[in-house]
């Protein structure tokens, strides 16, 4: 009897069929790894955005905001009105004891800083009660109204940085390091003062900042003038890479601020006659005149010492502020020098975040008073 066993064939897949397998396996995973790489993009660059805007947003606040308070002045007493009217509150340079740039020609004018003041919502105003030597290290004050007893200078205190003016234009900034209210005297810190001050001019509390570019670590910086024993420069937004102050003015000359009779300053004579010889501009923006590098470093000089500054200062009515920040991450930015100020590594696609830049102008109401 013969028996027949079937065999099952072995002969398995063919060459052709592997490569056409592999073919449709390879076009697959592609396309899967293709819709996840703009996810794994989108991933890095939002939160990137995020914190671009976020830094963009505490630099151009901060600056609106103080550029709005700067000039701002006291309230009280003989002296009231815009500090405009005494001096210029807006300065274009770094200011302080420590890193001060030049007072007069072309360093006194640095584009990417700003120094501004202003005096605070505050009760501490009064006068100094006889004249101040420049070497005086305790002005002697007068009692202010409406305190309690025993506390004739209840708004002043310890730590407290005031700043005293007349209406010649001299002005000096300081801290106060004790208050004797009995005697009627603050006693103060820092360097001398540059100006002999007579009986009557004010003294008040004060707030005074420059604003800066540190190109060196891109970040934007706020100085309080102080001696840098505390925490004198504070870093704001990191990745700035471009700040840029311009002026525009009063084409008109200024005529404040002027001294009592006898005392001569940048705009007058001992007699009272205008001698600063001030030109007229011609307007270029709206009502207001572009005030030029040249034209804020070439004086008549007002004030004195390291307070000095250009009386062409006395007409800013408006400043016009550019911002820009980049990315973080160099693979995020670019090579074309149009977006990117710092080119990067980046080759496009979703891994690609052009710089922010904000231009924006402020007219600081406390300067405007008179127009």
């Amino acid at each position: 009897m013969r028996v027949h066993v079937r065999v099952r064939s072995q002969g398995g897949y063919t060459l052709v069929e592997l490569l056409i397998s592999t073919a449709i396996m390879l076009t697959v995973t592609g396309a899967i790894f293709s819709l996840m790489n703009p996810a794994q993009g989108s991933a890095q660059t939002q939160p990137e955005v995020a914190g671009m805007q976020q830094r963009m947003r505490v630099g151009q606040e901060t600056l609106f905001k103080e550029l709005m308070m700067a000039g701002a002045g006291p309230y009280q007493g003989a002296s009231t009105g815009s500090l405009m009217n005494f001096f210029a509150p807006i300065l274009p340079r770094r200011t302080g004891m420590v890193g001060a740039d030049p007072t007069q020609g072309a360093g006194s004018f640095r584009s990417d800083a700003i120094t501004l003041a202003y005096i605070p919502n505050t009760y501490s105003q009064t006068t100094i009660s006889a004249p101040m030597p420049p070497n005086s290290a305790e002005l002697k004050v007068n009692d202010q109204p409406n305190c309690p007893r025993g506390q004739q200078l209840c708004g002043f205190e310890a730590g407290m940085n005031v700043i005293i003016f007349d209406t010649a234009g001299f002005f000096d900034t300081f801290t106060v390091t004790q208050v004797q209210d009995a005697a009627g005297h603050l006693q103060h810190r820092g360097q001398n003062l540059n100006y002999e001050y007579a009986a009557g001019a004010q003294i008040t509390q004060v707030v005074s900042n420059t604003y800066y570019l540190n190109r060196t670590t891109n970040k934007l910086m706020r100085y309080d003038g102080g001696d840098g024993a505390g925490n004198s420069d504070i870093a704001l937004a990191d990745d700035v890479v471009d700040l840029e102050f311009q002026y525009y003015g009063d084409p008109r000359p200024p005529l404040l601020p002027k001294p009592r009779p006898g005392i001569p300053n940048c705009l007058y004579d001992a007699g009272g006659n205008y001698v600063a010889g001030m030109a007229t501009l011609t307007p270029e923006d709206g009502s207001l005149a572009k005030l030029t590098p040249a034209m804020l470093t070439d004086g008549p000089y007002c004030g004195g010492g390291s307070n000095q500054f250009d009386a062409d200062l006395l007409r800013v009515r408006k400043v016009r502020v550019r911002l820009r920040v980049q990315a973080a991450m160099q693979s995020l930015r670019g090579t074309d020098p149009a977006l990117f100020m710092r080119p990067g590594t980046s080759i496009g696609g979703e891994r690609f975040v052009p710089d922010y830049r904000v231009v924006f102008e402020v007219s600081p109401r406390n300067l405007n008073l008179a127009r």
